[in-house]
């Protein structure tokens, strides 16, 4: 599976990043880098406490690809 990373830029300067794969994954940051970074973060989390918990995770081969 290969986690999406999108990026949009807000009106007051500030960078949104989502994993659109993984519901809730959205972060901000004050640059790109950092909202991708934020957003690769929590998403990896996600997939952490689903398997920890037994739930069904994709399959993880490239896992993170970053679409401006």
């Amino acid at each position: 599976m290969n986690l999406h990373v999108e990026t949009e830029r807000e009106s007051d300067g500030r960078w949104i990043a989502e994993v659109p794969e993984i519901p809730g994954a959205l972060c901000y940051g004050s640059t790109q880098s950092e909202a991708v970074a934020r957003a690769k973060a929590l998403a990896l989390r996600v997939l952490a406490d689903r398997l920890e918990h037994g739930e069904a995770v994709p399959e993880m081969s490239n896992v993170f690809s970053v679409a401006a």
